[in-house]
């Protein structure tokens, strides 16, 4: 059994993702093994491990990016495990990216404005300004992660840190239930990692939240729960004061080369 797993304490609350013997492989090997993680609303968990774990392979499942070759996804009590990525994102599912994935030629607005219009293709500006609910919700979505001030402003001209802002603003401004993280703190100065924790911390408390970060400082503070990765296999489960004193998650981030046996 997983370490940290409590069989027995009941679920109070609805499962929003539920990700059941998932495994993925390439070239026959297992970058994702038989991985089982239920997240219940308004959860904030994140999902740590060393490079090559299989953290960015599960959020790729999960999204329906990737195909799986074992196991099941639940979303919001739904069979999710066939669906395209666009019917998952139609059910409440959004996520961020290491890279960044923004219109760098075009304002915060209209990055907004296109994130709130549901489309990922430019259109001529002069049919946008008539819409004015849809600007509306945009500034509002804007403002919820700070960037009001550069809402005019053209992305190309913002720093790494405003960009992951409005990374996470653009996930937020299509309303949803689920928000999957990909490192959003990478790359931030030590000022711009507190400022993506607070509006971390902040969020909806009805949005669930599943978050991979590397950092584990990070990853304690503003995690409910938090769940490790080691070779594609979920390997600790617990709240942060039990991982943080969990033997074995010591050992990984030492870079022990040990396998868990349990």
């Amino acid at each position: 059994m997983v370490e940290g797993m409590n069989p027995g304490t009941a679920l109070e609350k609805a499962p929003v993702l539920e990700i059941t013997d998932a495994s993925k492989y390439f070239g026959g090997v297992a970058a994702v093994h038989e991985v089982t993680l239920v997240l219940l609303q308004g959860e904030r968990r994140t999902l740590i491990g060393p490079n090559g774990a299989g953290k960015t392979t599960l959020f790729n499942l999960v999204t329906g990016e990737l195909s799986l070759d074992g196991g099941q996804i639940h979303l919001f009590g739904r069979n999710a495990t066939d669906l395209s990525v666009q019917r998952r994102k139609n059910l409440g599912l959004c996520r961020t990216y290491q890279i960044s994935n923004l219109f760098l030629g075009l304002t915060v607005e209209e990055n907004f404005f296109l994130a709130v219009d549901g489309s990922r293709m430019p259109k001529p500006w002069r049919l946008w300004e008539s819409d004015k609910e849809r600007r509306g919700k945009a500034y509002e979505a804007c403002r919820r992660v700070g960037l009001e001030s550069r809402f005019r402003s053209s992305v190309d001209k913002l720093s790494h840190g405003e960009r992951r802002q409005l990374e996470v603003g653009l996930a937020l401004a299509t309303d949803p239930k689920l928000i999957l993280l990909d490192e959003p703190c990478a790359g931030l100065s030590p000022t711009e990692r507190k400022q993506m924790m607070d509006l971390i911390a902040g969020l909806d408390p009805g949005v669930t939240v599943l978050l991979i970060e590397h950092d584990m400082d990070i990853a304690l503070r503003v995690a409910d729960r938090v769940t490790v990765m080691n070779e594609g296999e979920v390997v600790a489960e617990g709240n942060p004061d039990q991982i943080r004193s969990n033997e074995l998650v010591q050992r990984i981030y030492m870079g022990e080369k040990e396998h868990y046996d349990g």
